[in-house]
Formats: C-alpha cells, sequence, structure tokens
C-alpha cells in the first residue's frame, strides 16, 4: 500500500510526459491529497490525431496544441516542469532531469512512441514521420515547396517528380494524410498555380500488408481504399519499401522491384518507444517487446516496482486478449489508462485496491476525406457521411480547451464551405528561391 497522507508530506505522485495518458492521470488526481508533478519536454499537450491536418494545411500548430500550465492551473496540488528525464533510480524513489533531481512516492510514465524506420534509420532525412509539431510543419513545408519548385520546373519528368508524392504506410495516419494529400492537390490548390495543373499530382499509398488499416475489418479497409482511390490516390498493397535514398522510392511486390522517383517521400509507417523504455529496462530490468515497449502487469505497474506504471503507446499490455496482442496505440487507451492508474492510486492510499485494467473499446474511426470515414464502433460498421460526421464529433469532442474546440470547428466549417485551408504557409526556411530550398530540403543530387 501507499504511504499515508500527511499535512506535512503528501504523497508525491511524479507524471513523465504531457500527452494523453499523463494529461488525463493528472486530472484526475486533481482533487486528490496527494501533490502531482507533471514533466514534460515540452511546455504543451499536443493533440496527436489532427497533427495530419498541420501537415496539409488545413489547421495551425496553436489549433491543436493547449499549454501544460494552463490546462492544470486551476489543479492546486499539480506542478508543471519543463524538461526531460535521463534517468530512474527506482530503489531510491528518484529520477534524474538535466539539472535537478527529483524525489517521487510514485512515478506514472507515459512519454509514447516515436518513428520506427526498422533499422534504416538513414532514411529519417528523406522521408520525414509525424509524431510532433516539428514534424508535421516539416511536411508542410516540403509539401507546399513541392508545388513551388513544379510551378517553376520546365522540364516534364523533373516537373513530373515535384507532383509525385509517397507515402509509406497504410494504417489510420497513411490513409488520412492520403486522403486530405489528395483534397489539397485536387480541389484546394486546383485554381492557384498558373503553369501547373494540381490535378496531374501523383499521390502513392504503399502498405506491406495485404489491405490498408489492418486493423480495421476487410469490408472497411476495402471501403476506405475505394474512397481513396475515388479521391485520386493510388493504393499499392502487399508493397514492401526497400530503400530510400535522396528522391528514389525503391519497392518490391512479390519478385517485382520498382523504383519510385518523387521529390517528397512522407514516413507513416511503424512506431518504436521513447527512450524512457530503455532507461526502465536498464534500471528496473523490466522485460521489453520488439518496438522497446513495456510489459507491464495487469494493473499497469512495472514488475517487482508496485509504484511504477507505464501508461499509453510506451505500454505494451497483453493481459486483455487470450492470444497476448497489446492494446492499440491510440489515444482512448492512453486516456482509459491514465484515469485508471490515477484511481488506483487513491484508492491504495485509502488502503484499497482496483480490479486488474480493462479497456473500454468504443470502436475506432478514420478519416478517408470530406464526407467520407469508415468506423468500427463494434456493435456497427459502416462508411461514408455518417461515420465521417461521428469521425468530426469526436475529435471536436476530445479536444482539451473550448478555444480550441471552437477554432477547429471554425477552421473546419470555412473549409467546408469553401474547399480553402487555413495554413498554407512555408516557414523554417531561408530567403533562397522555393525551388532552390526545395531542391536541399528533399535532398536533391
Amino acid at each position: 500500500m501507499l504511504n499515508e497522507t500527511t499535512t506535512q508530506s503528501p504523497h508525491h505522485v511524479v507524471i513523465v510526459g504531457g500527452g494523453f495518458g499523463g494529461l488525463y492521470a493528472a486530472q484526475a488526481l486533481a482533487q486528490a491529497p496527494v501533490k502531482v508533478t507533471l514533466i514534460d519536454k515540452r511546455n504543451f499537450h499536443l493533440f496527436q490525431p489532427l497533427l495530419y491536418q498541420v501537415a496539409t494545411g488545413k489547421l495551425s500548430p496553436g489549433d491543436i496544441s493547449s499549454p501544460l500550465r494552463g490546462v492544470v492551473s486551476r489543479n492546486k496540488n499539480t506542478k508543471v516542469l519543463m524538461g526531460e528525464v535521463t534517468g530512474i533510480d527506482p530503489k531510491q524513489q528518484k529520477i534524474q532531469l538535466h539539472n535537478e533531481e527529483l524525489n517521487y512516492d510514485s512515478l506514472i510514465v507515459a512519454t509514447g512512441v516515436s518513428h520506427h524506420y526498422f533499422g534504416n534509420e538513414q532514411w529519417a532525412k528523406d522521408a520525414p514521420g509525424l509524431k510532433t509539431i516539428e514534424d508535421a510543419l516539416e511536411m508542410r513545408r516540403r509539401i507546399f515547396l513541392a508545388f513551388e519548385a513544379a510551378e517553376k520546373e520546365t522540364d516534364p519528368d523533373k516537373r513530373r517528380a515535384w507532383l509525385t508524392f509517397v507515402l509509406v504506410g497504410g494504417g489510420p495516419t497513411g490513409v488520412e494524410l492520403a486522403g486530405s494529400l489528395a483534397e489539397l492537390a485536387y480541389r484546394a490548390l486546383k485554381e492557384d498555380f498558373r503553369n501547373i495543373d494540381t490535378s496531374e499530382t501523383k499521390i502513392l499509398l504503399l502498405e506491406g500488408m495485404d489491405r490498408i488499416l489492418p486493423p480495421y475489418t476487410p469490408e472497411l479497409s476495402a471501403k476506405a481504399k475505394a474512397s481513396l482511390e475515388n479521391l485520386g490516390v493510388t493504393v499499392q498493397t502487399s508493397t514492401l519499401v526497400t530503400n530510400i535514398e535522396g528522391n528514389l522510392v525503391t519497392t518490391r511486390q512479390g519478385e517485382e522491384i520498382e523504383q519510385i522517383s518523387a521529390q517528397t517521400i512522407l514516413w507513416a509507417a511503424g512506431m518504436k518507444a521513447s527512450g524512457m523504455g530503455a532507461i526502465l529496462g536498464e534500471t528496473t530490468g523490466v522485460e521489453l517487446d520488439r518496438a522497446g515497449r513495456v510489459m507491464v502487469q495487469p494493473d499497469l505497474s512495472v514488475a517487482g516496482y508496485p509504484n511504477i506504471f507505464v501508461i499509453g503507446d510506451l505500454a505494451n499490455f497483453p493481459h486483455q486478449n487470450d492470444n497476448g496482442k497489446p492494446l492499440p496505440g491510440v489515444a482512448p487507451v492512453a486516456m482509459q489508462q491514465g484515469n485508471y492508474v490515477a484511481r488506483l492510486l487513491k484508492k491504495q492510499l485509502q488502503e484499497k485496491t482496483l480490479p486488474p485494467f480493462h479497456y473500454k473499446d468504443y470502436g475506432s474511426l478514420a478519416v478517408i476525406g470530406r464526407n467520407t470515414a469508415v468506423a468500427d464502433l463494434g456493435f456497427i460498421k459502416f462508411a461514408g457521411f455518417p461515420a465521417w460526421l461521428a469521425w468530426v464529433f469526436i475529435h471536436i469532442l476530445f479536444l482539451i480547451e473550448f478555444d480550441n474546440k471552437l477554432l477547429v470547428m471554425i477552421q473546419w466549417g470555412w473549409d467546408y464551405l469553401t474547399c480553402q485551408g487555413g495554413a498554407r504557409l512555408i516557414t523554417n526556411q531561408s530567403a533562397k528561391s522555393p525551388q532552390s530550398v526545395a531542391k536541399e530540403v528533399v535532398g536533391v543530387r
């Protein structure tokens, strides 16, 4: 059981990570007789499910970000620290940051995952992933620079390469990114250029499995593929990427090898655990899976350390399914786990306990494009406009702050009526011409 709370020294809960899991845990502990310290490398919470809309210019970074201090400002027992945890001493119950050390009574680690290039980290410079605001802005920069470079290019083959976009990975992120990019090229930008026809843009979505959206039912995967193709996206399944170098993507489909010339390559395939997984593995001896995620106990604690909890994408929770399959790395899992650990800590302070964690799956949604989405709610599966409406409502509902909800509703409403996105900015570049900057960005030789 936890140490009893006293007036002089309340139980100290340290939460590492201000994503969905960490923030929901902090919010659920707001009225508890504990002291909470929330630590994150950033000073804001990011609504990652909408990052792809920042990458394609539909939303601005501020629309999907909320300052952590503002979110928890009413929680009088909560302190926010901007910093990065570099080490853990589980026996002394301490964590190390760059310039300080903190004691904890209970530790909640919710630092998520990063991109996984399956041993080919050199691909990162040519094929950026999408997990942070910086990633989204880099994608946005490459996407819009490609159109600007194509506008100036006189060589037909080079222009065709600038107007070719390759997206690697047919999961929800890849599908949503492909659909949004298609709407951008074939609708939003069609009247904006004079020397190019953006409807000639070629968007390739590559997936190694035999269908896109593998977690969904085959029926919904087929509907999603048909919807993407109706938008103009070319979907290639059972296609493995074997090399990425500069503007060339090498693929293998069965015995057939193909090289695709594309100046813009975007990565949406595979994730690996954050560095905190390795730190926990070294200091506690906890088992890690092949992606570096922490194998947690039924109450989300680390084996042998009942006061250390791992939640969200960093946790491999194999206890719910008979086949040992981990829970999906989606926001609702992290939210429920954050709430669960907070409730568990409050119960333990009262010398009580809770049953093991159990994820309540309310379903999955993936948007394809305007008026088109797929939804699997367990008891019903559907696609098209009703699924799109459900997607819109749920995403607005789960945005953290009211001003984010309002801004996103306004932006989406304007975009729906006019097909004009509101944040098509090319940022973080020198004063060079768009073409020369674009060539440097994508590594043209």
